[in-house]
């Protein structure tokens, strides 16, 4: 797996407890194995809980791969290039556009305008 680039505001896990010999942020406590899926399930509906308090009992968030979805889609929408978006995401250009095509669809006008912008 290659690098995964993030802002630098979220590095602070990274700089705190460092990583395991292969790259990886978190681990397991007792033999830095990789942590199960059903171990970041866990935790992440503690952390909603904590996180959303009330709403926690409604659908937000209510899945961890929801929130990759909305990075995903959010970086797409800001206009990141597919290919960059891809390489973050851990996918190839086409499978990225053939499970979030619907989410680039209504920029017609915004895409247009650098072109013509260009042409002039």
């Amino acid at each position: 797996m290659g690098e995964v680039p993030i802002q630098p505001e979220l590095v602070g896990h990274q700089d705190r407890f460092g990583v395991t010999w292969d790259g990886r942020l978190f681990r397991g406590q007792q033999k830095s194995e990789p942590l199960t899926p059903a171990v970041y399930t866990d935790a992440w509906q503690r952390a909603r809980v904590i996180g959303l308090g009330e709403q926690a009992k409604s659908p937000l968030a209510k899945r961890l791969y929801g929130q990759r979805h909305a990075a995903v889609s959010t970086w797409l929408a800001a206009g990141v290039p597919v290919a960059e978006v891809a390489e973050r995401a851990g996918h190839a250009v086409d499978v990225l556009l053939k499970a979030y095509a619907k989410g680039l669809d209504g920029q017609l006008d915004g895409s247009n305008s650098p072109i013509d912008d260009w042409l002039s």
